[in-house]
């Protein structure tokens, strides 16, 4: 687990290299994941890719990848000579396309670890609603 906090901001950025999921994608879904949260705020500026790469001692492309998802997906800008910007505050229905796609990625991601342990689906549904029923310890926000 590789880890990367900028100073004087929010943004924090964990890489799993042992994980099945590309590099970028994690970088890509922890930064809408922070964005959604409050960690990041419209306007902020993100580090650049060639300075997030060497902290992450990843090689420099799979930040510009993470990047151009990020620019793509009208979260990011990336200003030539000013940086790289989250935009300003997305409409509602952005946010929760963002959400949604944020809750995709760790459903997907819980699913093939559960299925990597030996547990089917339908123990891995009874898991997880055991698992919400439990009392509050921290950040969790079930009804």
């Amino acid at each position: 687990m590789i880890q990367y906090a900028t100073k004087g901001q929010q943004m924090k950025i964990s890489i799993d290299l042992r994980s099945d999921i590309p590099i970028y994608l994690q970088i890509v879904e922890q930064i809408r994941q922070q964005l959604t949260s409050g960690g990041l705020k419209p306007g902020d500026q993100l580090p650049t890719v060639r300075a997030l790469a060497s902290e992450l001692r990843i090689n420099f492309n799979t930040v510009s990848r993470a990047y151009r998802v990020l620019d793509q997906s009208g979260i990011i800008s990336t200003q030539q000579g000013r940086g790289t910007y989250i935009l300003e505050t997305p409409p509602p229905e952005v946010v929760e396309r963002l959400q949604l796609e944020s809750l995709d990625a760790l459903s997907r991601h819980y699913l093939r670890q559960t299925s990597r342990l030996g547990f089917s689906l339908e123990e891995a549904i009874k898991h997880l609603r055991q698992q919400a029923g439990k009392p509050d310890t921290g950040d969790q926000n079930f009804s």
